[in-house]
């Protein structure tokens, strides 16, 4: 329970930064398990959510079982096929079929025991979830050290790791994105999530799904779980999602200056020290109105 206590910390951190430019901010996680409505109605942020808290549950069960963190796992297992020229595996990779297993026991039993809510929800969250553990699947990668005289590098030892949380979100925000609304309609003799648009296509494994379209999180609405974008900082020069125009919804922004402390002239001493000064600068920001 340490390590999933650890996995809900960094879901928090993980969605609020990966969301930090966006109209909705990710804030209303800080409240979990108590959701407002942006995360328990099935919504493209409830989507997003399910998705990473999956497999940041399996990313972080893997990585304790590479640290030694748990008793009941290890390394993984060394890849059966070969390393590839002047490379040898050994170190100790990330035990991600442990944390693939235990993860979605772990992240899956709510949705399958529940008696509770619509099965349309329970779909689209198993769903959501198994996107997540693909997503970390997919992001495994070969690491490698050098060895060797004066760090010639002769011989590498590889081993199969997972990249940082963040890259997996990075790539979950990109799903997000594009993600596909889905209605839970009859096909033979059960039901099942189908694209409202496309329904001639079954959903794909890799895509996000959602039953209920999200508002525009301009103004605040507790009804529907927005927190508005009055007094969100904004980029005046950007062109993107954190733009002035798009964060403040045309509403317009207001300006302050703020005074930045940071430390600037830094020197070098043999052996072996750096000193820096105390440098302050005043910098414009703007807020939504």
């Amino acid at each position: 329970m340490h390590t999933i206590v650890h996995a809900a910390r960094e879901v928090m951190k993980a969605c609020r930064r990966a969301f930090a430019d966006m109209r909705w901010n990710c804030s209303s996680i800080e409240l979990a398990p108590n959701y407002l409505l942006d995360l328990e109605r099935g919504t493209r942020e409830s989507a997003f959510v399910y998705a990473l808290s999956a497999a940041t549950i399996s990313h972080a069960i893997a990585r304790a079982c590479t640290s030694g963190d748990l008793p009941g796992c290890s390394c993984g297992p060394v890849p059966g096929e070969p390393p590839g020229p002047g490379n040898r595996w050994g170190g100790c990779a990330d035990n991600l079929s442990y944390g693939l297993l235990m993860g979605a026991k772990f992240s899956d039993a709510p949705m399958k025991v529940k008696k509770t809510g619509s099965q349309a929800n329970k779909l689209m969250r198993l769903h959501n979830s198994e996107v997540g553990r693909q997503a970390l699947r997919a992001s495994l990668e070969v690491k490698c050290k050098c060895h060797g005289v004066s760090g010639s590098c002769s011989i590498r030892t590889c081993w199969k790791g997972l990249p940082e949380l963040r890259d997996v979100a990075t790539d979950l925000k990109t799903r997000y994105l594009s993600a596909t609304k889905v209605v839970h309609r009859p096909m033979g003799t059960r039901k099942h999530l189908v694209p409202k648009d496309l329904d001639i296509r079954p959903v794909k494994d890799s895509e996000l799904v959602y039953l209920q379209s999200s508002p525009d999180f301009c103004m605040k609405n507790e009804k529907v779980g927005s927190h508005g974008t009055q007094d969100r900082q904004c980029n005046k020069t950007s062109n993107g999602s954190d733009s002035c125009d798009l964060m403040c919804c045309g509403r317009g922004y207001n300006p302050y200056t703020d005074r930045v402390v940071e430390r600037c002239h830094c020197k070098y001493h043999w052996c072996c020290y750096v000193t820096c000064r105390r440098c302050e600068r005043m910098v414009e920001r703007y807020v939504c109105k």
